[in-house]
C-alpha cells in the first residue's frame, strides 16, 4: 500500500519499522516538531524522524496541520490509500480523516474502550490491572472512539512498570497494525463500533500524580502509583519540609517488627532498612530515595546520612 505514517516516539518507531519490512510503501512520514531535551535543552529530533531518516523516508514536522494549506496539498498529492497514526500526539483533523480510501488507522495501547486518552499504558499500570492490551481502530472526530478493528490482550506482571509495559505493548502492536491493514485490504475485517457505556478515561500525566497520599492510599496502591508514573512523575513526599523522591520501593508484606499502631505517613527504622505506613495498616518499604538538593542513594546509605528523628513523619 501507498502510506503516509504519523508519529513521534519511540513507541511508535516499531510500527514504521514493521510496515517497511512488510513491503509497504511509506510515502511520507509526520513528526511533531523537534523539541529541547533535558536540562541541557539540546534540540533532539523525535525517535520516529530518526527512524524515518535513517530508511531514506521524507519526514515533515508541520507546527500546525487543522488549517494548513502547504500540508495539506502535500498529502492529498501523495492520495495515500492508508494513514497510520502512533502516538503522533495531535488531533487529526476532518479533513485528514476523509483523505485516504482506507481511513487513518490508529494503534492504542489499552483494550478501548477502556482507557481513552493521552496516557492509557501509565493508567493501566497505576490502576493495578492485572492485563492490558493493543487496539488498532479506525480514527474519527471523537477521542479514541472510532471502530475497533483488531485487539491482542497481555498481561501486567505485579511488579512491571509502565516502561517495561510501553516496549512490550510497542513491539507486540507492529505486526497488529500489519495485519489490521491486510485484513482491510482483503476485507476480511469488519469494523465494529465500540460500546461507549464501558469507557473510561486516561488523562494527560500531572505532576501531582506523583505525590503519595499515606493517608487514604494502602500500600498496594501507592505502589501500583510509582510502578505506573515511571519515568514520570514517579513517586514523591516530603520529609522535614524537603522533597523526597522514591525511586525504588517495595511492598512490605506485613508490619515491620514494633511498628504495631503506627499512623499513616509514620517512619519505622529497622535495622537500616526504611519503613512507610500507610493507609489501612500497611506499609511500604523505601529501598532507593532522594533528598532534595541530593544525590540518590540506598536507604541504608540514606539513613547514615540523614538521622531521623522518632517523630519524623512524611507527607
Amino acid at each position: 500500500m501507498k502510506l503516509v505514517f504519523c508519529g513521534t516516539p519511540q513507541f511508535a518507531v516499531p510500527t514504521l519499522e514493521a510496515l517497511i519490512a512488510a513491503g509497504h510503501h511509506v510515502e511520507l512520514v509526520v513528526s511533531q516538531p523537534d523539541r529541547p531535551v533535558g536540562r541541557a535543552a539540546e534540540i533532539h529530533p523525535t525517535p520516529v524522524k530518526q527512524a524515518a531518516m535513517a530508511a531514506g523516508i521524507p519526514v515533515t514536522q508541520p507546527e500546525k496541520i487543522k488549517s494548513n494549506a502547504e500540508f495539506r496539498a502535500q498529502l492529498e498529492a501523495i492520495a495515500p490509500d492508508a494513514i497510520v497514526v502512533v502516538a503522533y500526539g495531535r488531533i487529526i483533523p476532518p479533513w485528514l480523516l476523509a483523505l485516504p480510501r482506507l481511513g487513518c488507522i490508529n494503534l492504542h495501547g489499552s483494550l478501548l474502550p477502556k482507557y481513552r486518552g493521552a496516557a492509557p499504558i501509565q493508567w493501566s499500570v497505576a490502576n493495578g490491572d492485572a492485563f492490558t492490551g493493543n487496539t488498532t481502530m479506525l480514527l474519527e472526530e471523537g477521542l479514541d472512539t472510532g471502530p475497533i478493528l483488531k485487539q491482542q490482550t497481555h498481561e501486567i506482571g505485579p511488579d512491571a512498570t509502565s516502561v517495561e509495559l510501553f516496549e512490550t505493548l510497542a513491539h507486540a502492536g507492529a505486526p497488529l497494525v500489519v495485519e489490521t491493514l491486510a485484513g482491510l485490504a482483503a476485507g476480511t475485517i469488519t469494523p465494529r463500533p465500540q460500546n461507549h457505556e464501558f469507557a473510561t478515561f486516561a488523562p494527560l500525566l500531572d505532576r501531582e500524580d506523583g505525590r503519595m497520599d499515606f493517608g487514604r492510599r494502602a500500600a498496594h496502591e501507592l505502589y501500583n502509583r510509582w510502578r505506573g508514573f515511571q519515568p514520570w512523575p514517579g513517586a514523591f513526599t516530603s520529609l522535614n519540609g524537603k522533597k523526597l523522591i522514591v525511586h525504588r520501593m517495595a511492598l512490605a508484606l506485613e508490619a515491620p517488627n514494633g511498628a504495631a499502631g503506627f499512623e499513616p505517613g509514620a517512619i519505622h527504622i529497622d535495622h537500616e532498612r526504611l519503613f512507610a505506613a500507610c493507609a489501612d495498616d500497611t506499609w511500604l518499604e523505601f529501598i532507593e530515595v532522594q533528598l532534595e538538593g541530593k544525590k540518590r542513594m540506598a536507604a541504608a546509605e540514606f539513613l547514615r546520612g540523614n538521622p531521623l528523628a522518632a517523630a519524623a513523619r512524611l507527607g
